[in-house]
């Protein structure tokens, strides 16, 4: 499997981890405004991401990383909402917060080296 095609596949699986993770928050208002918060978000990381690749130039390729990266950081605030606001376990969260920081730190050196290149 190449990069990108695993690529693709880890973030879409973040957006499927946040549809897991939600179906154990408690039936109550906050939990509900937190969940579709977190679930927009997670889930335009890999329809983004797969964006970039059908990107016309290497300045729309950049801008729809950039938007990859905007993403993955907001997932990571909504995550760490959920976690301090007592709504889930945090260990619930502990290998989506890793995943998700680790594509935002690939992402952020792909955008770094395409505008190198």
């Amino acid at each position: 499997m190449t990069f990108s095609n695993q690529m693709k596949l880890r973030s879409k699986n973040i957006g499927l981890e946040v549809i897991k993770v939600i179906e154990f928050l408690p039936q109550k208002p906050t939990a509900w405004v937190l969940s579709k918060q977190v679930l927009r978000s997670s889930t335009s990381i890999g329809a983004n991401y797969r964006a970039a690749y059908r990107a016309k130039s290497k300045a729309d390729f950049i801008n729809k990383l950039k938007i990859v990266e905007e993403e993955a950081d907001e997932t990571i605030y909504w995550l760490e909402v959920l976690q301090e606001s007592g709504l889930i376990n945090p260990l619930n969260l502990k290998s989506l917060m890793i995943e998700t920081s680790e594509i935002l730190s690939i992402v952020v050196r792909s955008i770094k080296t395409a505008r190198e290149h």
